[in-house]
């Protein structure tokens, strides 16, 4: 389903985007990574108009059509207590504003089935204080994937994936940290990963304009203090 398919991930250096990259190759597609951090990928800081379009043109000098486009760089999380004007609107271009010009870069070139996927979070309905930069990205993304699904009708599904808690690292966590999300335990990068790949499989094909939450059904629970074992304290 994916041999020689043509796949971008942004921020696909480590954690989330490294493990959708991994799963990509796996599966027998070209994939090219671009990320700020120093690595084997294409290192570029995508804030910047002219790295957007040097990427896209590196890209497209190897192949002429893409198949998938994932953004899910991420964005800085700061609060309003000490964001400055320039963090929040660093967070917005890489959150909202790389997200949709890098789509617009490749929207001539998207091959036949393609499939773009947004990585919001459960963030863009529910806070925690001084998160502002951060949420005020996801919740941008999140309205993008759906006003880019109609406006690509017909050349693309679009669609986004709001995670919950992920560790990176994998960690095993017990007790509270665990059973506070239905599912009774913390999610790991596959958990993302795999739905990434779904989306971008022929399975979804009558699925566009969606945000789909993966938080082990956390955002779903109704929590008061003193309720079923629930405290404050």
């Amino acid at each position: 389903m994916f041999k020689d398919k043509v796949a971008i991930v942004t921020g696909g250096a480590q954690g989330i985007g490294m493990c959708i990259a991994d799963e990509f190759r796996k599966a027998g597609a070209h994939v090219f990574v671009i990320d700020i951090q120093e690595g084997p990928h294409y290192v570029g800081d995508i804030s910047r108009k002219e790295t957007l379009e040097a990427f896209a043109a590196y890209v497209l000098e190897r192949h002429e059509k893409v198949d998938f486009i994932i953004n899910n760089a991420l964005p800085v999380m700061k609060g309003i207590a000490d964001c400055s004007y320039e963090e929040f609107e660093y967070a917005l271009k890489v959150g909202v504003t790389a997200p949709f010009y890098l789509v617009k870069l490749f929207s001539d070139h998207l091959a036949d089935g393609a499939s773009i996927v947004n990585m919001s979070s459960s963030r863009d309905r529910m806070s925690q204080p001084q998160t502002e930069s951060y949420t005020a990205a996801k919740g941008g993304i999140a309205a993008l994937t759906h006003a880019l699904a109609v406006s690509l009708a017909g050349k693309a599904r679009v669609n986004s994936i709001s995670p919950g808690w992920i560790d990176t690292a994998y960690t095993v966590y017990e007790g509270p940290d665990a059973y506070q999300q239905p599912t009774g335990r913390v999610g790991n990068p596959m958990d993302i990963a795999n739905m990434v790949m779904f989306l971008c499989s022929d399975k979804a094909g009558f699925i566009t304009g969606e945000n789909i939450c993966i938080d082990g059904g956390m955002t779903r629970q109704m929590i008061y203090h003193g309720d079923n074992g629930w405290s404050l304290e």
